[in-house]
């Protein structure tokens, strides 16, 4: 194996020379997203821009499983969901299909990881486990890339924080997330020069449903809540906002801009709020590799007080910005 600073710039490299590439051929194929009431962006944005995350960790993963006992039973799993997720994806980023249709392939996908989790442990909860991450993180990846750089920002600090949690392949494989997300954000923060699409967006959510797969089939008992908390502050926004429109009878899977972080950026700017999203990311970070693990009742009860704050925190929010 390189070293890890070889390992992340190759990969950086790989990722933002795929994305410029991705690009050329949005602009030529007319691969748009065109601005309007249920979007955060005011101009026409390439999109697609994703594809260049999934080639290098499609590349990357290969070459992990061509080294003796780096890769495991469950990469067998992973990597066909994988190019499912992204294949649906890019389909849909050029002929926008059925979410049933989408669910319904998602759901393959979330399969064949789970069928993978089963086999290596030998127990059903990895299995179920595996396939309700995947279905949860694919959409809720989906419906919170709406802004500039923060499906992606937050995608590189939960695969950081994956890094620290696993040993072997899967930790390369979680430091190749990062290095393409690192790759690609140039292209898509601060100003969007291109989008993930659903291609990226998807492929982010299974990767990280992959990678706590991964995790909590290695960790003690003690760690797996800490497998959560990199997810919070996108699991909070959406999940309140889907409740919410839940509730009001609206349909929940169509496209809007009722996300916390879609009111924040019509106030605030798209930065401004990918940066505070990041800040909330970073010190989740911190919090994974700074606290005790003694207990899964001791973990477990800081990651529900993480998650209470989250979302104390995101009522205040709302209010505020709306106001």
């Amino acid at each position: 194996m390189p070293s890890v600073p070889v390992w992340l710039l190759l990969l950086a490299a790989a990722a933002a020379l795929g994305t410029w590439l991705a690009r050329r051929y949005a602009l030529r194929g007319n691969l748009m997203d065109q601005p309007g009431e249920r979007r955060s962006h005011s101009v026409a944005t390439p999109r697609g821009g994703g594809i260049a995350i999934v080639a290098v960790l499609v590349a990357a993963g290969l070459y992990l499983a061509l080294i003796p006992e780096a890769m495991d039973v469950l990469w067998l799993g992973f990597a066909p969901g994988l190019l499912i997720v992204a294949g649906i994806g890019w389909w849909d980023d050029h002929r926008p299909l059925s979410p049933w249709l989408r669910l319904a392939v998602q759901a393959v996908a979330a399969l064949s990881l789970a069928a993978a989790a089963g086999w290596q442990s030998g127990q059903w909860l990895p299995a179920v486990a595996a396939f309700g991450m995947t279905m949860v993180l694919v959409n809720v990846w989906n419906f919170m890339d709406g802004i500039n750089g923060l499906a992606a920002s937050q995608a590189a600090l939960a695969a950081l924080a994956y890094a620290g949690l696993l040993v072997g392949g899967w930790h390369w494989l979680a430091l190749a997330l990062l290095a393409a997300c690192v790759g690609f954000l140039p292209f898509n923060f601060p100003r969007a020069w291109i989008f993930l699409g659903d291609v990226g967006s998807g492929a982010l959510g299974y990767a990280l449903a992959g990678l706590a797969t991964a995790a909590f089939l290695a960790l003690p008992p003690a760690s797996a809540p800490l497998l959560l908390l990199p997810l919070c502050a996108f699991l909070v926004d959406a999940g309140f906002t889907l409740l919410g429109r839940m509730l009001r009878g609206e349909q929940w899977w169509t496209p809007h801009v009722g996300h916390l972080y879609q009111i924040g950026a019509r106030r605030f700017g798209h930065a401004a709020v990918t940066v505070i999203y990041m800040v909330f990311g970073g010190v989740t970070l911190l919090l994974i590799y700074g606290m005790p693990r003694t207990t899964v009742a001791a973990t477990l009860g800081a990651v529900i007080a993480v998650y209470g704050f989250g979302g104390a925190l995101w009522v205040l929010l709302r209010r505020g910005w709306r106001s």
